[in-house]
């Protein structure tokens, strides 16, 4: 579904393309059938590694182009209440090129997201038969044991160790590129993202016997839905570590002493983050004028904080729901149509209502 690509898509013939503008990060994903080498060589932003891949896997790019979906819808789910939606769209502008440009938490996130988004799409693919160069997980064969006793291994465990292999490979391709701070710090998210993948791999069996007895069990790996990774990173962005370079520019050191040092598994940034309330081309922002605000809340939500104190407009609105629900045995629900009048309150615009570019 297009609309929930959080970047500009362009639809050519045989070529599915979506992409950041050239700016000094990793996030230029696309879907291809067709030409590989035509589809590649039309990608802009990609370093010749990246093309390479392109080249050599062509399928597993369309398989991209859903992992872009995923992680773009999981991301609007996770800040659907923040200033900042991770909603990229708005009137052709490449908005999260900005915010990628930042080094801030919000920019982390999206490295996170983005890079478990293409683990998870390319390990799927490999599980459904769609790629040539990779299959169910081999290693995943003969018997083994666990604390419930003895299995077999059968079905077909995801190849997590290929789609982590495959998304290092074409994510990190950019990255390496450079030395500076940004680049180490987008290499550590990409790979808190993909760990973050792996950690809800989970054992799934099948018991064999007479009555189920699970005398026999058949058992394989099986990866989490995607929602699980994008709560986990929500948790982790919420608790993200900034972050300042060591003297000898190989890693990062905490920018608070009082602060715990990030382990692999956190999100680290270096700029703290704009407060999105107003639109702002450089930081990526499309303020929060029009947003919906939530009037009894306390959190992010809340008018207060989400109109950033400009106050709200109050619309009362008619819709439909479903009311007096009641069970009928067996086995359905039925339910009438109920006409509800609510209260809808949006943030006001700023005195001042068009972009801000400091440009």
């Amino acid at each position: 579904n297009m609309n929930f690509l959080s970047g500009i898509w362009w639809s050519l013939p045989l070529v599915l393309v979506w992409a950041t503008p050239p700016v000094t990060s990793s996030w230029w994903y696309m879907g291809a059938v067709g030409s590989s080498r035509v589809m590649c060589d039309n990608v802009p932003g990609l370093v010749s590694r990246q093309r390479q891949l392109c080249r050599r896997h062509p399928e597993a790019m369309l398989s991209i182009g859903r992992g872009v979906a995923a992680w773009t819808a999981e991301c609007q789910h996770q800040f659907r209440r923040h200033r900042w939606d991770c909603n990229a769209l708005e009137r052709g502008q490449r908005l999260l090129g900005r915010v990628l440009l930042r080094s801030s938490r919000e920019s982390a996130f999206v490295h996170a997201i983005s890079s478990a988004g293409v683990v998870f799409a390319i390990t799927r693919a490999c599980s459904q038969g769609e790629l040539k160069s990779c299959s169910c997980d081999p290693k995943k064969k003969g018997s083994a044991k666990d604390s419930k006793g003895h299995f077999d291994w059968g079905g077909c465990s995801d190849n997590i160790d290929y789609g982590l292999k495959f998304a290092r490979a074409f994510v990190d391709a950019k990255e390496r590129k450079g030395k500076d701070a940004r680049a180490l710090m987008n290499l550590h998210n990409n790979r808190a993202g993909r760990k973050a993948v792996k950690r809800f791999l989970k054992q799934e069996c099948k018991c064999h016997g007479v009555s189920g007895s699970c005398t026999l069990r058949t058992c394989w790996l099986a990866m989490a839905d995607f929602r699980k990774t994008g709560d986990y990173l929500w948790k982790k962005y919420n608790g993200a570590i900034q972050v300042v370079m060591n003297q000898d520019g190989t890693g990062f050191t905490v920018a608070n002493k009082r602060f715990k040092k990030p382990t692999k598994n956190d999100l680290v940034y270096f700029e703290s983050s704009p407060d999105y309330c107003i639109r702002d081309r450089d930081v990526g922002s499309l303020g929060t004028a029009g947003r919906v605000c939530n009037q009894t809340s306390r959190g992010m939500d809340s008018c207060e904080v989400m109109c950033c104190g400009r106050g709200y407009d109050t619309s009362r609105v008619s819709r439909m729901t479903k009311c007096e629900c009641k069970f009928h045995w067996c086995c359905a629900v039925r339910c009438q149509d109920c006409l509800e009048v609510v209260d809808i309150h949006t943030c006001k615009a700023p005195k001042s209502a068009g972009w801000i570019s400091r440009t």
